[in-house]
C-alpha cells in the first residue's frame, strides 16, 4: 500500500473524495510521523491531535453524506491537514512567534490566510518552529530550540520558516503556511528540498500575522510540489477588508486567485528566462552553480529562450534590507512590553517593567535588530540611513521592471550554499545576513518568487533554484515550474531521516 504521507496535495484531495482512505487515517498517518521524527527534527512547537482527529471525524461524516448525494457541494480541500508557522494566529493555539515574550499567548481569532484554508475544509495539524519574530535564516534563533534539517540533523533547515519546511520534508504535514520577509519561505524550502512560494506583496492578507517588516512581510506556502503551493495560493489569495495593503479584487488587473493553479504548458517556446549575472558571484558553492546551470539547460531543451539580464543594484540589497526591515521591526515590536501580551517581569516602576521584560524575554538577534532599526530612525540619522535606503529600494524595483521588459521570468540561486551546519554562524551575524543575498531583492521589489529543488551537493543536501516574475504573475511561475517537476524527480527524493531513520537518530544524539 502506498504511504499516504508521500502523496501530494492533489492526490490526497482526490483520494479522500474517492474514499481510498478516511480523513482520520490521513491525520493519524501524519501524527505517526510526528511522533517518530519530531523528537529529532523539532519542527513543531505545538500540536493538537485530539482536536485534529475530532475535526477529521466530522469531515468523514461530511464525505459520507456527500457520497450519497454528490450533487451537494463540499469544501475543495475537506479533511486535508496543514501546518502553520507560529507567527500566524490560529484561534485556540498558542502563538509564540518563537519568543519567550509571547509564551502562552493564545489569540482569539485566526489569521485571514489560515481562516481561508479552514473554510476550504482543511485542518490545522500544528504550529511550526520559527526564528524569533521571523528574524533569522536558520531557525536557530527560536527561544524554544533550533529545528534540524531532515536531510542531515546536524545542519540547519533554513529560516525563518524552517519548521514549516522541515515538517514538509519529513512528511509530518503535506503543506504548510510560512512567511517571507527576506527569503524566509524560499531559503528553507531550498535547504529542505521542498517547494516554497513567496507571493506578490499584497496578494495575500497579512491580517493575523505577527508583524516583522510591514512593507516586506508576505504569507507564503510550502509543499512538496509546485502544484501544491499553487492550490494553497488559490485559496488564500485575494483582497481582505481587514488588511489595507491587500489587493483590491476590482482593480484593473485580474484577481490574484484567478491566476493560480491551472494546467502547465507542454513546451516553453514562448517563455523568455533571464539569468542575472549579479546572482552568480564569487564564492558561490560549486554544486549550487552546477545544479542551476543544469536546470537552465532543461528549460532551454524544452524551447525556452535564455537571456542575460542585469540587475545592477543587487549589491545594495543587503544594506537596504537591514535598514528598512529593522526600522519597521523596531516600531512593530514596541507593543511587546509585558503589559498586554505574554509574561511580565515585575518591578517598582512602569519603566523598569518595560526594561526588565524586554531585556530578559527578547533574544539577542531581536534586540540587535531593534537597536539597529531605532538608530536608523533616530533624529539626525533618518535621512542618511532609512531615507536613503528607501531611495535605493526604488532603484532595485526599477531594475526588475526594466528586466521584465525583456524576459518573462528570472532564474537564480536561492542561496550561495546548501544548508550549513548548526552553529556555523552563531557568533557572526553579518555572515548569517549574507545568506540572504539572493532572496532579499524580490522582497524589496514586492515581486513573486518560487523555490524548487534542482539538485544536491556531495553531502546529499538539496540545492534550490528560485524563479521570479513580475507583480501578480504567479501563474507564470506555476506553469513553468510545474513543467520542470513533471520531467525531473528532485522533488520526489526523500531526506535521510526517512531513508535511514535509525542511523540518523544515532547521529543526532
Amino acid at each position: 500500500m502506498t504511504d499516504i504521507t508521500e502523496l501530494n496535495l492533489q492526490e490526497i484531495a482526490a483520494a479522500l473524495r474517492a474514499g481510498d482512505f478516511s480523513c482520520r487515517e490521513l491525520i493519524s498517518a501524519f501524527y505517526e510521523n510526528i511522533n517518530q521524527y519530531d523528537s529529532i527534527i523539532h519542527a513543531y512547537l505545538s500540536i493538537a491531535p485530539e482536536l485534529a482527529l475530532a475535526q477529521a471525524d466530522r469531515a468523514d461524516e461530511q464525505y459520507a453524506v456527500w457520497r450519497k448525494n454528490p450533487s451537494q457541494s463540499i469544501p475543495p480541500l475537506l479533511g486535508v491537514p496543514f501546518a502553520v508557522k507560529d507567527v500566524l494566529c490560529v484561534e485556540g493555539f498558542a502563538c509564540t512567534s518563537g519568543s519567550r515574550i509571547l509564551e502562552n499567548f493564545v489569540p482569539a481569532y485566526s489569521a485571514t490566510a489560515v481562516q481561508r484554508l479552514l473554510e476550504a475544509g482543511m485542518i490545522v495539524i500544528g504550529k511550526t518552529n520559527t526564528d524569533e519574530f521571523a528574524m533569522g535564516s536558520s531557525t536557530e534563533n527560536s527561544a524554544f530550540g533550533p529545528t534540524h534539517n531532515p536531510w542531515n540533523p546536524d545542519h540547519v533547515p533554513g529560516g525563518s520558516s524552517g519548521g514549516s519546511a522541515a515538517a514538509i520534508a519529513a512528511r509530518m504535514a503535506p503543506v504548510a503556511l510560512g512567511t517571507d520577509t527576506g527569503g524566509s519561505v524560499r531559503q528553507p524550502a531550498s535547504f529542505c528540498g521542498v517547494t516554497g512560494l513567496k507571493p506578490t506583496y499584497g496578494s495575500v492578507s497579512r491580517y493575523g500575522l505577527v508583524a516583522y517588516g510591514s512593507s516586506l512581510d508576505v504569507v507564503g506556502a510550502i509543499g512538496k510540489t509546485v502544484d501544491d503551493v499553487a492550490m494553497i495560493f488559490r485559496q488564500i489569495a485575494g483582497y481582505d477588508p481587514l488588511d489595507a495593503t491587500s489587493r483590491d479584487p476590482d482593480s484593473n488587473q485580474s484577481h490574484p486567485s484567478s491566476d493560480a493553479g491551472g494546467s502547465p504548458g507542454k513546451e516553453l517556446s514562448h517563455i523568455r528566462v533571464g539569468i542575472p549575472g549579479e546572482y552568480f558571484i564569487d564564492g558561490i558553492q560549486s554544486e549550487v552553480r552546477d545544479s542551476i546551470t543544469r536546470a537552465v539547460g532543461v528549460f532551454e531543451q524544452f524551447g525556452a529562450t535564455i537571456k542575460s539580464v542585469h540587475l545592477p543594484h543587487t549589491e545594495y540589497a543587503i544594506p537596504v534590507y537591514y535598514l528598512i526591515a529593522p526600522a519597521e521591526a523596531s516600531a512593530n515590536l514596541a507593543r511587546y512590553d509585558g503589559i498586554r501580551y505574554g509574561p511580565r517581569m515585575s518591578s517598582d516602576t512602569l519603566s523598569q517593567v518595560y526594561r526588565r521584560t524586554r531585556g530578559r524575554l527578547f533574544g539577542d538577534e531581536v534586540k540587535r535588530r531593534i537597536m539597529l532599526g531605532t538608530y536608523s530612525l533616530s533624529a539626525g540619522y533618518y535621512d542618511a540611513y532609512y531615507g536613503q535606503a528607501q531611495k535605493v529600494r526604488t532603484l532595485i524595483q526599477g531594475d526588475f521592471k526594466k528586466a521584465f521588459e525583456e524576459v518573462d521570468i528570472i532564474a537564480a540561486p536561492v542561496s550561495p550554499t546548501t544548508a550549513f551546519p548548526i552553529g556555523k554562524h552563531a557568533d557572526e551575524p553579518l555572515s548569517m545576513y549574507l545568506e540572504d543575498v539572493f532572496t532579499l531583492p524580490a522582497n524589496l521589489a514586492g515581486i513573486p518568487a518560487i523555490s524548487l529543488p534542482v539538485g544536491s551537493d556531495k553531502l546529499g543536501l538539496p540545492v534550490g533554484m528560485q524563479f521570479m516574475a513580475p507583480h501578480f504573475k504567479e501563474q507564470v511561475l506555476f506553469s513553468v515550474c510545474s513543467l520542470y517537476q513533471q520531467i525531473t524527480d528532485y522533488h520526489k527524493e526523500k531526506p535521510g531521516i526517512l531513508t535511514q531513520p535509525d542511523s540518523r537518530q544515532e547521529n543526532s544524539t
